[in-house]
């Protein structure tokens, strides 16, 4: 049974159940990784570092024999040995890498000169880039253009709602059929509110991306002189894909299964020229419960279990709060938040505790040593 727990970044970046993890996004190892790094807070660091590692490693999908793979390591340990004995002398007065070092160093290798364990992958950078205006020809579409600076309402056929943004394209089919999705075709900037019909997914279809929702609201800017697409959620939750690949009409012929999700007060932007996404709060986190009266968003607290103050930070803003419940069992919390913005709220919570906070992956990540 493998103890996470000892790992420094290099091991991660060389586990195979955390490559599966990093490249696949499965359901169950999502989960897995969640709750592991909920329960090991001060991971964070190390996670985020080594996710960076794999993600600028594309693995090839092919099978490798047991004998390559002894083979290239034993090329890479070589490797590693010489390099070592060059560097001798000099290790008398300078640092000494230790494993982590020459594992790291093994991993950079193998990347480096594209090895049959880790060989360089540009399949995906040869697709046919999206064209809005050769997918949305059709007679069938309707297309809607905004050339003011200011947004304009738009209706769909299934009653959602979309507010174009300032010199932007939506295209949408007249009607919408039996079929799986509801997609839409983007160019510019939008503001969605989607009808509910979770036999129907909705599909808003930017550039290298799609974005899958049930019945949510969220914004999307893509435009194509933009070297970065962002979808920011207001509610609910969306799934982000990058296209797989595109056919001679441009329609959409798969996507990636292992979608990104997207909840409220995150933003989601993809680096078109890298091909890699960000996952971030939102500058101005906002309430995402319901609209009730001003004492029932109270946040005015008298000795408080920091806890109890967290938890409910994490409910008014659907913003998930990691810290170590062991060592902030004894601290406690006295002032009154509630007129107070979301960072300034933890800016003043880390303060009273002796704590730190990082934002991570769309999360806050709290860093502290306990109270007395």
């Amino acid at each position: 049974m493998k103890d996470f727990r000892l790992y420094d970044i290099p091991d991660f970046a060389m586990d195979e159940d955390f490559i599966r993890w990093v490249h696949g996004k499965s359901h169950a190892d999502n989960l897995f990784w969640n709750n592991w790094l909920i329960l090991n807070p001060t991971k964070h660091l190390f996670i985020a570092e080594a996710k960076q590692i794999v993600e600028s490693i594309k693995l090839k999908q092919r099978t490798i024999e047991p004998r390559e793979v002894k083979l290239e390591i034993e090329k890479v340990l070589k490797t590693i040995r010489e390099l070592e004995k060059k560097d001798q002398p000099r290790r008398r007065s300078a640092f000494l890498p230790g494993k982590g070092f020459r594992v790291a160093a093994a991993v950079l290798l193998l990347a480096a000169a594209g090895t049959l364990l880790f060989p360089s992958r540009n399949e995906d950078k040869k697709l046919e880039k999206f064209s809005y205006a050769r997918v949305t020809s059709s007679p069938s579409f309707t297309e809607r253009s905004n050339t003011s600076n200011i947004a304009v309402p738009v209706i769909l056929p299934d009653g959602s709602t979309v507010e174009l943004g300032a010199w932007s394209r939506i295209s949408y089919p007249v009607h919408f059929n039996s079929e799986q999705f509801r997609d839409v075709y983007l160019s510019g900037e939008a503001f969605f509110k989607i009808a509910k019909d979770p036999g129907h997914p909705f599909r808003v279809l930017t550039n290298e991306i799609v974005t899958k929702v049930l019945g949510t609201s969220f914004s999307v800017r893509c435009y194509e002189k933009d070297t970065t697409i962002s979808v920011t959620v207001t509610t609910g939750k969306v799934s982000v894909c990058s296209q797989v690949n595109t056919s001679d009409k441009g329609a959409i012929l798969a996507v990636k299964p292992a979608g990104i999700i997207v909840t409220p007060n995150q933003q989601l932007t993809y680096q078109r020229f890298d091909q890699k996404f960000q996952k971030a709060l939102v500058e101005a986190p906002h309430f995402i419960v319901p609209d009730v009266t001003a004492t029932d968003h109270s946040m005015a607290y008298e000795d408080k279990p920091v806890e109890q103050v967290f938890d409910q930070m994490g409910k008014y803003y659907g913003i998930n709060i990691v810290y170590d419940n062991d060592l902030l069992s004894k601290c406690t919390v006295t002032a009154d938040l509630t007129n107070e913005s979301f960072y300034h709220k933890m800016d003043l919570i880390c303060k009273a505790i002796g704590a730190k906070y990082e934002l991570l992956d769309g999360q806050v990540v709290i860093q502290s040593n306990g109270c007395q």
